[in-house]
């Protein structure tokens, strides 16, 4: 017990106005074009879907603070997901935390894999999504 993984932070530092960077991870076509498919809303306790490789995944909006951070609850396992927003004269630092991983061996039901397979592949799809496909949506 006790044994919990921890959550996945990506940070990047983006180049363009904290605005800029708010209207594409707090949209439903801005978290489209560099996530995944959804209908989301920005309003606090609005249940939402994101389209994921295993189907559609119950999301529920449980902060929003324009322009600096908004989290969601994501899927069934308890995870939550934060989007941070640092101004930064011209620029915007960006973070993701994805938590509320459980410990290394349970299973996950969905994809009927241990947390700890489920939690190395997604921070390693992060990784991509906020390095890469983030920064590319917003800068070009």
């Amino acid at each position: 017990m006790g044994n919990k993984l921890k959550d996945i932070i990506q940070t990047v530092t983006i180049n363009a106005p904290i605005q800029k960077v708010w209207e594409n991870v707090s949209t439903a076509d801005g978290i489209a074009k560099w996530f995944m498919p959804n209908d989301f809303q920005l309003e606090e306790g609005y249940e939402f879907h994101i389209q994921s490789p295993f189907g559609p995944s119950p999301c529920k909006v449980t902060e929003v603070d324009p322009p600096n951070k908004l989290s969601f609850i994501w899927d069934a396992e308890g995870w939550f997901v934060s989007f941070i927003l640092k101004e930064m004269d011209d620029k915007t630092e960006f973070t993701l935390i994805h938590g509320g991983w459980k410990e290394a061996d349970d299973k996950l039901i969905k994809p009927n894999e241990k947390s700890s397979v489920i939690r190395d592949r997604m921070a390693h799809g992060w990784e991509g999504i906020v390095q890469e496909r983030l920064r590319k949506a917003i800068e070009n």
